[in-house]
């Protein structure tokens, strides 16, 4: 059984290289045969992406997406928080 570092060693790797995702502040933690991604991403279909790809590089483990999506503002535009 690989060292759970060195999956998500490789699963990063497939995250930043993949030329479907190119990420490279996604955070993968893994909890014995459960993969967690973290982090923050522009689109929802990015996080889709993320996830795909995460499953293809460790089809072993249980991906759990908890990647949030940030809706990105246009430069000059006011953040309005609710």
């Amino acid at each position: 059984m690989e060292a759970p570092q060195y999956v998500a060693a490789r699963v990063q790797q497939a995250l930043a290289e993949d030329g479907r995702t190119h990420e490279l502040g996604i955070r993968v933690d893994i909890r014995g045969d459960q993969l967690f991604l973290r982090g923050q991403v522009s689109g929802t279909e990015q996080r889709e992406r993320l996830g795909q790809v995460a499953r293809e590089a460790a089809p072993e483990l249980h991906v759990h997406n908890e990647i949030n999506v940030v809706e990105a503002t246009a430069p000059g535009e006011d953040e309005h928080l609710d």
